[in-house]
């Protein structure tokens, strides 16, 4: 009789276990399932650019399953999409603050996902953290080797505080360096590296327009019979003609002119329909020849009319075409 106590006895707790634990994994589910609604929810928001509500949607999905680590990246891109850089509020403050705070817990769970590092090291940007955000930049450089946009996007980054930080100007060039290192038969290489030059101001750099030329002549090697490769190189003589006018000698305006008209006129021999070729033709005569030459002034006034009515025309083919293209794919 004891026996038969004692087996009801243990049946009783086994059985009231099985039915809690029921419960439990019925809970589990349904709160999984209500993380995934307001997943779904907190994501069409975001598309939406409605981040306030996104963030209340996120916080949710958290809530109800910690462990999908996607809505920390969402939520602190939300926070990130209110913040205003400069702001001095605290609101915004509090904006930044959280941001980060998501995009962390994102790192921590993921500290290998690309998108993630590269979310966090975005908002450093923004804080102009200058150190944290450049770790997290040469993460993926590190992650992702092979990846030639990786090296663009740090450079550009080091070319963004250069003004501020002298040395990150040397580190600007050595990330564009180590592009073309990477894979010296491409030619966005060399004309990232040419594009970094172009923009520096004479004040900073005299020697630039050289320099970037270097790079596109580069490029030119890999590529003789592109036309935009001439173009470039007629737009950048162009530049050094008319920006030091005031540093070079008779002879180097000179010099430097007709290696523009040159260029330019080998990219429209190349691409007759390309109308920027045509455009820096008029202001290379107007801006620098007719300088250089004041006794042909009206001549090269002429020439650059010329040149006007064919930027328009070419410009007008290119209109006409870009509508063509547009309605085929609708088509």
């Amino acid at each position: 009789m004891r026996q038969k106590r004692t087996s009801l006895g243990l049946i009783v707790p086994l059985t009231l276990i099985a039915v809690f634990s029921l419960v439990a994994c019925e809970n589990l589910s349904l709160s999984k399932l209500r993380a995934n609604y307001y997943f779904n929810s907190a994501n069409t928001l975001f598309r939406d650019g409605k981040f306030s509500k996104a963030i209340e949607d996120y916080e949710k999905v958290i809530k109800f399953n910690p462990a999908l680590t996607d809505a920390y990246r969402f939520l602190g891109e939300s926070y990130k999409s209110l913040y205003i850089p400069g702001k001095d509020t605290a609101d915004n403050k509090d904006r930044a603050a959280k941001a980060l705070e998501a995009l962390k817990k994102a790192y921590e769970v993921n500290p290998d996902d690309k998108d993630v590092i590269y979310s966090l090291g975005d908002m450093y940007d923004r804080l102009r953290d200058v150190e944290n955000a450049e770790k997290m930049y040469l993460k993926i450089v590190e992650l992702e080797p092979g990846n030639m946009n990786n090296y663009y996007v740090v450079a550009e980054f080091y070319k963004r505080y250069a003004g501020e930080h002298a040395e990150l100007k040397e580190k600007a060039e050595q990330m564009y360096l180590r592009r073309i290192e990477t894979d010296p038969e491409n030619v966005q290489g060399y004309a990232y590296m040419a594009n970094y030059y172009d923009n520096l101001s004479p004040t900073e750099f005299k020697n630039k327009f050289d320099h970037a030329l270097e790079y596109v002549k580069r490029r030119q090697a890999l590529e003789p019979n592109n036309a935009e490769v001439y173009y470039t190189i007629g737009v950048n003589r162009f530049q050094k003609a008319y920006q030091l006018q005031n540093f070079l000698s008779q002879a180097e305006k000179e010099a430097v002119g007709a290696e523009a008209e040159k260029n330019l006129l080998k990219a429209i021999e190349i691409d007759p329909n390309f109308p920027d070729s045509y455009a820096y033709m008029k202001i290379l005569y107007i801006n620098v020849h007719a300088k250089v030459y004041p006794e042909r002034e009206s001549r090269y006034t002429s020439e650059a009319d010329r040149y006007g009515e064919k930027f328009n025309e070419a410009r007008k083919r290119q209109l006409e075409r870009i509508k063509l293209e547009k309605e085929l794919k609708k088509g």
